[in-house]
């Protein structure tokens, strides 16, 4: 299987670091808005996680000769702030606050599945595989607790 051209795989990875400082900025907006202290620190290392990840596909993206993506996407500003008008309304509830993690980490999850479908260079899909197990697990706990609380309200 041919790989993409340097051009594509930048362009692909560009939106991948606009995913995970969506995710970065997304936790560390959920770690502010839930009172439970278990979610705050959850949801602050996450958020450092996505930093990471974004930092690391940087470097990647640097080292092709393009120009690394450092801002998040116009969708993920959209959403947070659809999220800040709608908290507004119902109060920052930890089961509200959990639903809004895991809708973020389904944009994340479909954002590196499409990735891992391009014919990326085995070096860098071995990088964004890893991430996406990480996205992955994120969204795995996200749900579960959500569903917990979903349980106990």
């Amino acid at each position: 299987m041919n790989t993409i051209d340097s051009k594509e795989v930048i362009s692909t990875l560009n939106d991948l670091i606009e995913t995970s400082k969506d995710g970065e900025e997304g936790f560390r907006v959920c770690a502010e808005d839930t009172k439970r202290a278990d979610l705050k620190t959850l949801f602050s290392q996450r958020s450092l996680e996505c930093g990471k990840a974004a930092q690391e596909l940087q470097a990647v993206v640097a080292r092709l000769g393009g120009k690394p993506e450092d801002s998040t996407s116009v969708g993920g500003d959209m959403h947070r702030r659809w999220v800040d008008l709608k908290s507004m309304i119902t109060g920052k509830d930890d089961k509200a606050v959990l639903n809004e993690c895991e809708r973020g980490e389904d944009v994340a999850k479909k954002k590196y599945h499409e990735a891992l479908e391009k014919p990326l260079p085995e070096d860098i899909r071995q990088i964004v595989q890893r991430q996406y197990d990480g996205v992955l697990r994120n969204h795995d706990q996200v749900k579960m607790l959500r569903d917990a609380e979903r349980a106990a309200s």
